[in-house]
């Protein structure tokens, strides 16, 4: 019954899909092994598709059998049908929409994937024919998700035909610059080359919203008054290009950018953007622990920007209401050791860069020192009769836990045998030993054993005492 339901709809998805006859299509699988194909497989087919060889192309199209395999059939479709100037693949300079059907089960990791195909400036619009997870499908797609998000019964895909191919339609006309690849001091443009096959240029002016940020790199320099006087730059790219690099913005800083298309054959509008930088990643932005000890370790911080900042200022206390303890390193030195520190405690320290800009940026971490763990000060076995001997040591330290005692012949299969005693134990009697029986004491800490001492017992008809051996 599964099966016939599932060829059942994926027939239903198919005639809904072709009521979109006039685009371009291609068709993945999102099934075990996933697959694509075009609505055309002939290199001499021509846009737009007729109504007759769409129809056709999608009644040849076979289901696949297999669990659901969306990322996989992102990524061919990412590297296949929507790669402008690929075999097979979307005509370069012309806009790419990418309709994701499916009925909600386990969808994998989509989010990523599709993140990467909108940041490549692939419109995702997404129907839905079951039970999906709405906050998955609304980060997905793309905005405004009122426009590009439907659920519908598989059944009824009519319904929304008419809207669906009305917001396509929206997306393949629609004149408008997009913001993608955006950092600290960079962000790129893209738009549609309306100009493609004409002569003119497009002309792009930026600049910060807020008054006193300035760029570089730009040809020309005015002002705007649409920015309250802040200085715009202006640059200007060939006809036959869709993006641009701007370099040597401000960080965190709202721009405003304009795409004039320049051309004597044809007017066009003028579009515009508004984008915000990312904050500059300011040291430190990572702090790590190592050489730990019982009474220091070491505390290392990145990245080192000497040119910004004048120095780092270390501050560290025990938990939970130790006293705080404090140390300024150098702008050049990414690492400081803190000694004099209590054993088997932990430490809240906090790196703070102190910027030439009169601001500081700080970062905490939670640091460990080691516990001392004492080794046995002295091992004894005593012989008490042919099979057994008194065992006596010293160990008593500060937050001993006890005694872990083992024992074995010296037979190559002999069985150990070990014995827990508490911190109070200073001595105890071992019975029924095998001959040469090799006897350990090891004092236990709170987090890992001590180094401990070893006697192999010798019986003999008179008791003696022997200390212990390595």
């Amino acid at each position: 019954m599964h099966r016939l339901a599932h060829l059942r709809e994926f027939s239903t998805a198919a005639r809904g899909m072709s009521s979109f006859c006039w685009i371009p299509l291609g068709v993945c699988h999102p099934m075990s092994i996933p697959a694509c194909s075009t609505s055309c497989q002939s290199s001499s087919c021509h846009f737009p598709w007729g109504r007759i060889s769409l129809q056709a192309a999608l009644k040849a199209t076979k289901p696949l059998r297999g669990d659901t395999n969306t990322v996989q059939a992102l990524k061919i479709a990412k590297d296949g049908v929507l790669r402008p100037g690929s075999a097979d693949g979307a005509r370069p300079g012309l806009p790419r929409v990418l309709v994701w059907l499916t009925d909600g089960v386990k969808p994998g990791d989509v989010i990523g994937p599709m993140a990467e195909l909108r940041g490549e400036g692939v419109a995702v619009l997404v129907v839905s024919t079951g039970h999906s997870n709405y906050q998955v499908l609304r980060q997905v797609v793309s905005p405004p998700a009122e426009n590009h998000l439907y659920f519908v019964d598989i059944d009824d895909m009519s319904i929304i035909v008419e809207d669906l191919r009305d917001a396509i339609i929206e997306i393949i006309r629609a004149e408008h610059m997009t913001v993608r690849e955006v950092s600290s001091s960079a962000a790129t443009l893209q738009w549609r080359p309306v100009l493609s096959g004409m002569r003119g240029y497009y002309e792009i002016r930026f600049s910060p919203i807020l008054s006193g940020g300035t760029g570089n790199g730009g040809s020309g320099t005015g002002t705007s008054p649409s920015t309250g006087g802040s200085q715009y730059q202006r640059l200007v790219q060939s006809s036959d290009s869709n993006a641009i690099r701007l370099t040597g913005l401000t960080p965190d800083t709202v721009y405003t950018a304009t795409l004039t298309p320049e051309s004597n054959e044809q007017a066009f509008n003028t579009l515009s953007v508004t984008f915000t930088t990312q904050s500059e990643v300011q040291s430190p932005s990572v702090v790590t622990v190592s050489e730990s000890g019982p009474t220091s370790v070491r505390v290392s911080w990145g990245p080192l920007q000497p040119e910004i900042v004048t120095s780092y200022y270390i501050e560290y206390s025990a938990l939970p209401t130790g006293k705080l303890q404090t140390a300024t390193v150098d702008k050049r030195q990414n690492s400081t050791l803190l000694k004099n520190l209590q054993t088997d405690t932990t430490y809240l320290v906090t790196v703070s860069a102190r910027h030439s800009s009169g601001k500081e940026k700080a970062m905490s971490v939670k640091v460990c020192t080691q516990e001392v763990t004492p080794a046995l000060a002295d091992l004894q076995l005593t012989t008490v009769d042919s099979h057994s001997v008194q065992v006596d040591w010293r160990g008593s330290f500060d937050g001993l836990k006890g005694y872990w005692l083992t024992w074995e012949g010296e037979e190559r299969v002999a069985q150990r045998s070990s014995l827990y005693l508490p911190p109070n134990s200073q001595s105890t009697r071992l019975t029924n030993l095998p001959p040469s029986a090799r006897v350990c004491v090891s004092p236990i800490y709170k987090t890992a054993r001590g180094e401990g001492l070893c006697c192999t017992a010798k019986f003999a008809s008179d008791a003696s005492t022997y200390g212990f051996q390595s």
